[in-house]
């Protein structure tokens, strides 16, 4: 994580993002600007996190590393979100790892310093409530859409999703289980993706060669969930 100290840019941000509408009082001054690198952690499951933070641009995925080692995809975080707010909320709750997909911007607010007054702000307090609605109907979506949608539709959906800069690496195991289809079916519509021009293998994962037909492949996924 890099602390960026440029007012400017930390202003910007706060504008176009609706920060301050989160809160019932300026919250400007307890804020600060922290980029978190592409495959980097912005939190980690085995460290208590500092911050509450503010999704404001990139790509995170949420994971969980059971007991026997096995890593399964919860969720995936665009912009903008909150990240650590069940943190904030109760310190004793289950940490799970947050992983940039790509170059990730955060307003981040200090929880040692802050947590008092924003537990007692019910503007925030609604808003995190919300959020943890929409969270929960994305869940219930993801679901849904695997009872409903084909493979193919669904596989172009998340590469379009865990894509950076046109390369697609996700782990296999963790994408059949996410999707809810067993490794070997998932590895039939990846080798028809590469047949058909819109992947093409390159190790340790595919280039994206056709993101347009991904993109109509994926249509009707990707407006269910709006």
């Amino acid at each position: 994580m890099v602390k960026i100290n440029d007012a400017n840019l930390v202003k910007q941000f706060i504008l176009n993002s609706h920060y301050l509408a989160q809160f019932s009082t300026d919250i400007t001054a307890q804020t600060q600007l922290i980029k978190f690198p592409a495959q980097s952690f912005i939190v980690k499951e085995s460290a208590t996190p500092e911050y509450i933070y503010y999704l404001v641009k990139g790509r995170a995925k949420l994971y969980d590393v059971m007991a026997n080692g096995k890593v399964t995809l919860i969720d995936f975080f665009t912009p903008p979100c909150f990240i650590g707010e069940m943190e904030l909320i109760n310190p004793a709750s289950t940490l799970y790892s947050v992983q940039a997909i790509e170059d990730c911007w955060c307003l981040a607010v200090s929880i040692r310093d802050n947590q008092s007054q924003l537990l007692n702000d019910p503007v925030f307090l609604k808003h995190v409530c919300i959020y943890l609605a929409q969270k929960n109907t994305r869940n219930i979506e993801t679901a849904s859409q695997n009872q409903s949608f084909s493979l193919a539709e669904r596989l172009a959906a998340f590469i379009l999703l865990t894509t950076y800069h046109h390369h697609y690496a996700e782990k296999h195991t963790q994408v059949a289980a996410y999707l809810g289809v067993s490794y070997r079916h998932l590895l039939y519509v990846l080798a028809q993706f590469v047949k058909a021009g819109y992947l093409v293998k390159d190790k340790p994962g595919y280039l994206v060669t056709n993101g347009t037909a991904l993109q109509e492949l994926s249509r009707d996924v990707t407006n269910s969930n709006r």
